[in-house]
């Protein structure tokens, strides 16, 4: 899904949308009805230096350089409790270049438990890695505060931010978490179950992306 900047009846800034496999990118491809402005969904590919990489070309391209920016697909769950499916919204990213803050956390969530009733909402710090997270190295992260992990949320906004002022957001879906971990038996179920959350995402973001442009009071 993309729809160029300056597309006449817009006239606002864009949206750019940050994932880093091949299937996030084809569940968030949904449409874009209710989008107040330009909308792109860009593939980075897998780690931090992919998505670092994906997002400045992407935010260097005309018309790009205002875009606000989510990050989004899939991810590891830390908290006990968590299942495949449910959704995480950041209330800051933390990478090896520090800390971002995220905006409009409490609009998501708002928007998202609209968007996809009875699915559970978690908020607090989403931590990068730039590889994939298991047993004990799951149980530190976890022992430091931060929900959920995965490799490219903190590299995406801390490139966006470092491009200039905007927007930025980090929304992933759970695929798996300390009880139901990929290698276990139920992966699969899993697996299509964050697939479909991630597919019903977009109407939240264009809600949060809509209300960020109405004026200041």
């Amino acid at each position: 899904m993309d729809r160029p900047p300056g597309e006449p009846g817009t006239g606002v800034p864009p949206l750019l949308v940050a994932c880093a496999l091949g299937i996030e990118r084809f569940a968030l491809r949904g449409g874009r009805d209710g989008a107040p402005g330009p909308v792109r969904v860009v593939r980075t590919g897998m780690g931090p230096a992919h998505a670092a990489r994906g997002v400045s070309q992407a935010l260097g391209r005309s018309g790009w350089d205002g875009a606000a920016v989510i990050a989004s697909g899939f991810c590891a769950g830390l908290a006990p409790g968590m299942h495949p499916g449910d959704l995480v919204v950041a209330e800051e990213t933390r990478g090896p270049g520090g800390a971002t803050v995220c905006d409009g956390t409490d609009l998501l969530v708002r928007a998202l438990t609209r968007a996809l009733p009875g699915r559970t909402v978690h908020t607090g710090p989403l931590t990068g890695s730039d590889h994939v997270v298991r047993g004990p190295e799951r149980a530190a992260l976890a022992a430091g505060g931060a929900i959920a992990v995965d490799m490219e949320s903190a590299a995406t906004l801390r490139t966006a931010r470092a491009a200039g002022p905007r927007p930025v957001a980090a929304v992933r879906v759970v695929v798996d978490a300390p009880e139901h971990e990929l290698v276990r038996i139920g992966t699969v179920r899993g697996g299509i179950s964050a697939f479909r959350v991630l597919r019903a995402v977009l109407p939240a973001f264009f809600e949060w992306h809509r209300s960020l442009l109405l004026p200041r009071r």
